[in-house]
Parts: structure tokens; C-alpha cells; sequence
């Protein structure tokens, strides 16, 4: 009888009594759940979609599924308002790849792999096309002037171990002069010559744009097949000189792709953070072709970047090409307005004329260090070219962060006084000039560099600033293109410093420091309409008047000056 009872009590025990979701007594564990200290188990998107758990009833052969107690609530309305960043999403087109019918650890990575790929690329893709950009076409130039970046970077990187720096290292007089032949003429051939006639075209920006990066393609082409002779100078200065080509049409460009909801200063800002960062990854990318394949090969991925660039400029919109009632930017001051009406020309004013001192100044600094502390280093680690590389290598990298901060930096705040913010960059650089000059040593000309890339963005942005501010609309464009080619003769004046000067510490910061007294003083008397070079100061009124509105042909139009 006893058995029989404990037989009993057995079998209702062993008898399954479903939990109840809504109590749970104290110390109860899910009869699911891990062993104490272990995680819980990884769920998948699949296993969101369980069967519901289900219960033995009477007849077994059927089980019952349990209903579930959670309040039923009608599915939520699609959204009515598109997604940020103005772009529509597809009919039809699912979010998430594909789930694998079968799992295994192989396609469970590969699906989370593709998974990441398409969060990243919509995420760049709402950071270019936000606040407009999509639909004004700013976020199409932003693609091209990424490529631009790319395939500078690519290309430095491709040629380090060739004839091309070879040249640097050299202690003759007639191989200095050649390479600052190479390095300086592309700038000093963009200023002043192909400046004005890219700024006078009135239709096919989009196509010179194109041209630029289809010459530079095919540059690349003769560099990879003479990397050992001398004919890779000249297809080296052609692919400088086509590259500052395409910086001159883009500044013009940029205000025709401006949307309305953000400023020239944050879309040149974001175009530079944009640039720097492809430079950076695309210039890993060249590297690594490099190092497996050779300079050839590196050679020939970067001449697939401009080919993809030159498919990019064709994609930007056809409005930039409109051009009625444009005013070219003059930098001279005219002596009347009927001067500068009869020239068709709009005149910069003070503010413009003082920013672009203080930007040549910084440009002047940047120059100078990117081609004298190459030959330092070249110099002082003779015999280590992995020394050196690691040396330049800490050096540019220092550079492109300073750039990537002050272009940050300048794209969030906004500066009331960019004057002042202008001479507080050439103070920064100044004293850090005379501390390497102090102090001599990669470490502080590292930071230096770190300083002078900052300072630089810096004062680019308050440029900017100025002259959406300060020009009319009419001339904004022309101001822009102008105002890069003062910047690349300043960029040419300090390299050319960089080169000449023995590298020694104390002599070139000693010789640059000097440089950029003069400068910042130049650019305080400019502030205050005085000058210490005539004709180039601030002898002009602070903001340039409207367009005249009265057209003359030629000077002799002009209306005569009445006699005292």
C-alpha cells in the first residue's frame, strides 16, 4: 500500500504543469536558462519568430499552444515623412541581406558581415546627402573632390621608393634645382595662368573636371612604364598640375551646389573632413598595393581612382554651368566705380584682402614644412630608409590630423571675428617656428606640424566666412577661385623656402620665422587700411560695394572727371 502510494505520487510529480509567465516564486529558474554564471545564448534575427510553446492535453496527438497574455496592439502606421538626408528608400527593397535558409558559423558571419557593410554605407550616405546636400548636387562634388584626395595620397605613396624622391636625397646643386622645378612649378603654373582661364570658363566645369582627372589616368599610365628614367618628371609635374587644375574649378563650383540650409563654410569644411578621410583610406589602400605588388601596381589602382573620379564630375548637376549676371573678383582695388564697371570687374574689399594675408602666411608655413623636414630627415637618417619612413610617416600624420581638427573645429563654431582668429594662427605658428629654431628636433617640428594644420583649416574657414559674407553674389564664385590661387603661391613661396635652405634646424625655422613676422605684421596694417608693400594693403573700404549697375564697353566710355 505504501508503494503503491509513493508510485503515485511519483507519477504526479513527473507530471508537467506549465509556468505561469506572470509569477515567478523565488529562487525558480527557467527550465531553459544556463547554468549560473554563463551568458545567456546569442539570438539571431530568425529566432525572433519562435513557435509559441504548447502544452499536452488530452488527446496528445494534438497539442494545445498556450495563449499569450501580452496585450494585442495594432502594428504601428508606416512612416509618412522620408528618412533624413532626403533620400527615398526603394519599394521592395529590404533592409537586412537575406537571412541563410541553413545556419552555420561560415554564413552566420558572412551575413553579419554584409550586414555591417550595408549600416556603414548608409550611414556615409546620410552623412553626405544631410541638411540638402543630396538634392542641391554638393553631395555629388563631395564624391569627386573624395577621389581628388584619394588619388593625391595614392600617388605620393606609389612613388616614394622611386626615381622621383630620389632626387631629394641628392647633394648636387643641379638635382636640388631639379626637383624644386618638379615640386614648386605645378603651383606656380596653376596661379598664375591656368587660375584666370579656368575662373573665365563659362561652361564645361564639370567637363575640365573630368578632363583633370582623365589626363591624370593617363599620366599614370607613363609614369608606371618609366619608373626608371627620366620621363617620369614631366608625367609627375603633368599630374600636378592637372590635380591643382581641379582645386580651382571646385572652389568655383561649390557655391553653385550650395543648399540653403547649411553655409559655404560648413560645406567647404565638410568637403575637406570628407577628402581627408578618403586620402587616408585609399592612400592605406596604394600602400598595400606597394608593399604586395610594387610601385606599378599602386600605380595602376590609383589611375582606377581618377577614372573613377572623372565618372563622378560628369554626375554632378548641370545647374553649375549657369553663369548669367556673374561679376569676376578682382584683387586689385579700382579707383573709382566706374573703373571697375568699365573692367567688369568686382573688387575685393578690406576684410577679403586682410584674410587672404593671414591665409598666405599660414600656406607659407605649411609649405615649408612639408618639403624642408623631408629633407632633415632625409639627411640626418642617411642609410635607414625604415627610419625614415617611420619619421615622415609620424610627421604627415601629424599634418592630416591638425587639417582634420581645424576643419572640425571650424565647421561647428562660428566666429564672429575672423580677423582676429587669423593672426591668432599665424601667432601659433610663429611660436612654434621659433621653438623648433630653440629647440631643434623632429619631436617638437612633429608638433609643429600638428599646430600649422590646425591653424591652417583654421584660417581657410574664417576665408571662407569672409567672403560669403563680404562679397556680393554675383562675384562669390570668382572670389573663390581667386582666392585659391593667391593660396598656392603662398604654398609655393614656402616650399621654395624649404628647398633652398640648408636643412638645418636653427637656419630654416630662423628663416621661416623672420618670413612670418613680416607676414603677420603686413596682415595687422592690412586690418587697419595700411600696407608695407603700396597697392597691396588694405587701402580700400572694409566691404566692396554692389556691381555697378551702368555697363561701359571699353575706357573710353567712362564719363569724364570733372576739371577743379
Amino acid at each position: 500500500m505504501r508503494y503503491g502510494r509513493m508510485s503515485g505520487m511519483k507519477r504526479r510529480a513527473r507530471r508537467w504543469v506549465p509556468p505561469d509567465p506572470g509569477r515567478r516564486a523565488t529562487g525558480q529558474r527557467p527550465p531553459d536558462s544556463p547554468p549560473r554564471g554563463m551568458p545567456p545564448p546569442r539570438r539571431y534575427p530568425w529566432d525572433e519568430q519562435e513557435e509559441p510553446p504548447t502544452v499536452p492535453s488530452r488527446d496528445r496527438r494534438r497539442p494545445r499552444p498556450v495563449a499569450d497574455e501580452r496585450p494585442s496592439r495594432p502594428a504601428a502606421d508606416p512612416p509618412t515623412t522620408p528618412p533624413r538626408g532626403g533620400q527615398q528608400r526603394e519599394p521592395g527593397r529590404p533592409d537586412d541581406p537575406q537571412l541563410p535558409r541553413k545556419i552555420t558559423v561560415t554564413r552566420v558571419a558572412a551575413w553579419r558581415t554584409r550586414q555591417l557593410a550595408g549600416n556603414a554605407v548608409a550611414l556615409f550616405r546620410r552623412a553626405t546627402t544631410a541638411d540638402g546636400a543630396g538634392r542641391s548636387g554638393l553631395s555629388r562634388l563631395t564624391y569627386a573632390t573624395m577621389m581628388n584626395y584619394g588619388a593625391d595620397a595614392a600617388i605620393a605613396v606609389a612613388l616614394a621608393n622611386t626615381l622621383f624622391f630620389a632626387a631629394a636625397t641628392a647633394e648636387s646643386r643641379s638635382n636640388v634645382a631639379l626637383y624644386l622645378l618638379i615640386t614648386v612649378a605645378p603651383f606656380a603654373v596653376v596661379a598664375p595662368v591656368i587660375g584666370p582661364l579656368l575662373d573665365r570658363l563659362q561652361r564645361g566645369r564639370r567637363a575640365a573636371m573630368a578632363v583633370s582627372f582623365g589626363g591624370r589616368a593617363l599620366l599614370l599610365v607613363v609614369l608606371a612604364m618609366h619608373l626608371d628614367d627620366w620621363l617620369l618628371y614631366p608625367a609627375a609635374l603633368g599630374f600636378m598640375v592637372l590635380s591643382k587644375s581641379y582645386n580651382v574649378v571646385k572652389a568655383a563650383v561649390t557655391p553653385r551646389v550650395l543648399p540653403p540650409e547649411i553655409t559655404l563654410v560648413k560645406s567647404n569644411s565638410r568637403i575637406s573632413v570628407f577628402g581627408l578621410a578618403a586620402g587616408g583610406l585609399i592612400g592605406g589602400v596604394a600602400a598595400g598595393f606597394a608593399a604586395l605588388l610594387g610601385s606599378a601596381a599602386a600605380l595602376y589602382f590609383t589611375m582606377v581612382v581618377c577614372l573613377a573620379g572623372a565618372v563622378l564630375c560628369l554626375r554632378i548637376p548641370t545647374w553649375v554651368e549657369r553663369t548669367e549676371g556673374e561679376t569676376p573678383a578682382s584683387l586689385r582695388a579700382e579707383r573709382t566705380d566706374e573703373v571697375a564697371a568699365a573692367r567688369r570687374r568686382q573688387p575685393m574689399g578690406r576684410h577679403v584682402v586682410v584674410a587672404l594675408w593671414g591665409n598666405g602666411c599660414t600656406r607659407l608655413l605649411t609649405g615649408f614644412l612639408t618639403l624642408f623636414i623631408a629633407f632633415v630627415v632625409k639627411a640626418n637618417t642617411e642609410g635607414s630608409p625604415g627610419e625614415q619612413a617611420l619619421l615622415l610617416g609620424a610627421f604627415g600624420a601629424a599634418g592630416g590630423a591638425g587639417s582634420f581638427l581645424g576643419n572640425t573645429i571650424g565647421a561647428r563654431l562660428h566666429f564672429g571675428k575672423p580677423d582676429q582668429v587669423i593672426i591668432g594662427c599665424i601667432a601659433a605658428g610663429l611660436t612654434m617656428a621659433v621653438m623648433v629654431a630653440l629647440v631643434p628636433g623632429i619631436t617638437v617640428a612633429t608638433v609643429t606640424a600638428l599646430v600649422a594644420g590646425t591653424g591652417s583649416a583654421l584660417a581657410k574657414v574664417c576665408l571662407d566666412s569672409v567672403i560669403q559674407r563680404d562679397m556680393p553674389e554675383a562675384s562669390r564664385a570668382s572670389a573663390f577661385g581667386r582666392s585659391e590661387t593667391v593660396l598656392q603661391l603662398a604654398w609655393v613661396f614656402g616650399g621654395a623656402m624649404g628647398i633652398l635652405l640648408p636643412p638645418t634646424y636653427w637656419i630654416g625655422f630662423g628663416s621661416l620665422s623672420l618670413v612670418l613676422v613680416l607676414g603677420m605684421a603686413q596682415t595687422a596694417l592690412a586690418r587697419r587700411g595700411s600696407s608695407l608693400l603700396p597697392g597691396l594693403g588694405g587701402n580700400r573700404p572694409l566691404r566692396p560695394g554692389p556691381p555697378a549697375t551702368r555697363e561701359f564697353s571699353t575706357v573710353r566710355d567712362l564719363p569724364p572727371r570733372p576739371r577743379p
